[in-house]
């Protein structure tokens, strides 16, 4: 009978096999390591290192001597990448503003512009402008056949007619004399049926005044509207045979000058006290976000908006480009009559704490920090009252990147 293998030696016997195994499974593993040349050093070629430690992506910045210990200027080689990330720009000095940016909206000026219809009932015969056509002071807009203005012309016509053969009739019984010839009760009898012509062609006069109050040109019973004001065809309502009747609330034509606008600003009740006639405005849209526009306040609202507790103001704008349009919303700043700031875009500015900083630009490629305080700050814009004249060349963009860069090359915070 053989012998039963006791239950030690078998732990023994298996504990032997699996480090066994394990040892080759790690003799295995080290040699695929050996010649795949994992976890060895591998020299990159010359070539590679060379390209990677002056590709021109990671350009060497030098930094200028620094004042008081404290690095506060860089200096970028020619075609250094970093600089594709910076714009600058030159900034002239503004009058500091009297309010924020105020809510506003360009309108036709009244004073130069005509909304054209008639007074009475009929049909359009005849289209002679067209929108956006620059017209001259009576010109011919459109032809309006209206009966009731050949009826009120030919009232007018036959009143002309009985006037002046009345006047005749006058004229014929005082030569005769009265007494003479013929009784002076039929000269009193002639003049006043002269008289009654005269007030009936009067009446015809008047009548057909208030029917073309313009004085617009007729012919037969045709009304020809032209112009009063000379400028651009803004609106036309008028479409060929259109019926058109008295009291139309929509004009037929808007003629105006587009180079003379109106702006209106709804200002806060509080600050009514601060602004006066006279005082500039400085506009600006999100159509032309490069450029502002000034204007001039002409008239002082007269009540407060029970709703929104604001009044509104009245200004004149020029608008020589044309760039401006009717009921176009922007944005109205209020200026002082005294004092300027420089206004730069809040991108430009390194706020720290209590101080501000922004960079400008002294030659190509070199930049400086420079302290600066400010007189104002919005939501987009802020002025700088000193620290910077106006005409110098700041960063806009890239501020931050300036920033960062100054201050990781100096190794201190400012």
């Amino acid at each position: 009978m053989p012998k039963r293998i006791s239950p030690r030696v078998l732990i023994m016997l298996i504990i032997l096999i699996a480090v066994g195994l394990f040892g080759v499974a790690w003799l295995a593993s080290d040699q695929m390591k050996a010649m795949m040349g994992v976890g060895r050093p591998v020299a990159p070629p010359m070539a590679q290192v060379s390209a990677t430690a002056v590709g021109p992506t990671t350009p060497p910045v030098a930094i200028v001597a620094p004042e008081g210990g404290i690095a506060q200027a860089l200096q970028f080689p020619v075609g250094s990448a970093q600089l594709a990330m910076i714009k600058t720009q030159v900034i002239p000095s503004s009058p500091l503003p009297l309010t924020d940016s105020l809510s506003a909206r360009v309108v036709y000026d009244e004073d130069v512009t005509a909304r054209i219809g008639v007074g009475v009932a009929g049909r359009v015969a005849a289209i002679r402008a067209a929108p956006g056509d620059a017209v001259k002071v009576g010109q011919v807009l459109a032809e309006i056949d209206s009966p009731d203005f050949g009826t009120a012309y030919a009232d007018l016509t036959k009143a002309r007619a009985e006037e002046e053969r009345r006047l005749q009739i006058l004229n014929r019984a005082r030569s005769l004399g009265a007494g003479e010839a013929i009784a002076a009760r039929d000269v009193e009898a002639a003049q006043t049926d002269y008289v009654q012509a005269q007030a009936e062609t009067t009446r015809a006069e008047q009548r057909l005044k208030t029917l073309n109050p313009y004085g617009h040109p007729i012919r037969d019973q045709r009304v020809w509207l032209s112009s009063p004001v000379a400028g651009i065809v803004a609106e036309r309502t008028a479409t060929p045979a259109l019926e058109v009747v008295p009291g139309m609330t929509v004009p037929l034509f808007i003629v105006t000058d587009p180079t003379r606008l109106w702006l209106l600003i709804d200002l806060p009740e509080r600050l009514v006290g601060k602004v006066h006639l006279g005082n500039e405005v400085a506009v600006e849209s999100d159509a032309f976000p490069a450029e502002r526009f000034v204007a001039k306040v002409v008239q002082l609202g007269q009540a407060v908006d029970p709703n929104t507790r604001r009044v509104v103001l009245r200004a004149r704008i020029k608008n020589p480009d044309r760039k401006l349009l009717p009921e176009m919303f922007v944005r109205a700043s209020i200026l002082q009559g005294v004092g300027t700031a420089v206004r730069i875009p809040n991108g430009a500015l390194i706020n720290r704490g209590l101080y501000a900083f922004v960079f400008i630009e002294t030659t190509p490629g070199a930049f400086i920090r420079r302290p600066v305080k400010l007189q104002g700050q919005g939501s987009d814009f802020s002025y700088v009252g000193s620290g910077l004249e106006g005409g110098e060349r700041i960063v806009v963009t890239g501020a931050l990147l300036l920033d960062a860069e100054l201050t990781a090359r100096a190794g201190s915070k400012p």
